[in-house]
């Protein structure tokens, strides 16, 4: 691209709006982890540290991709041979992984974490193309449950149990 073309084309341009919506994000979850409120029993890195460290780095990422946005950097061009840059999205999928999205957040309170979890997992696998049911279906029970107890029992965080209360 010639010079006189980028100042034709003003300062504005998609990849700054990306950088700053990630730096916005990063912001934003570091603001929301400051009202978590961790119980005093707590002993360890407690239910903030997690959220804190994945917004640090979210915020620093956002920056240096802010500021290299503005020196003029650009995104390399896709070259996959897999990816045909001029070919429609498949409006059918991504309906199907909206709608599993939608479906574990209406269900979650009402089945607990890990069946919705469950759900969820095993869903987005087909959407998005599992070949093997049974296997996505199993997957998916040991990563709702294992989520459940890593954020339960290992980090402190309460989440619905939903139907399994009292069992878990």
């Amino acid at each position: 691209m010639e010079p006189t073309q980028s100042k034709k084309r003003g300062w504005w341009r998609p990849e700054l709006g990306l950088a700053l919506a990630l730096l916005a994000v990063g912001v934003y979850v570091i603001i929301g982890t400051l009202n978590v409120e961790a119980a005093t029993s707590v002993v360890g890195l407690g239910p903030r540290f997690f959220p804190m460290l994945v917004g640090g780095a979210i915020t620093v990422v956002g920056v240096f991709y802010v500021i290299d946005v503005v020196r003029g950097g650009r995104g390399d061009p896709e070259e996959s041979e897999d990816i045909d840059a001029d070919a429609p999205a498949d409006l059918k999928q991504v309906g199907l992984v909206g709608g599993v999205f939608l479906a574990f957040t209406a269900l979650l309170d009402t089945l607990g974490w890990v069946i919705a979890g469950s759900l969820l997992f095993f869903g987005l696998s087909l959407a998005l193309g599992a070949e093997h049911r049974v296997r996505a279906a199993i997957i998916g029970v040991v990563l709702g449950l294992g989520t459940y107890l890593a954020f339960v029992k290992g980090l402190g965080v309460n989440l619905p149990a939903g139907l399994l209360e009292g069992v878990i």
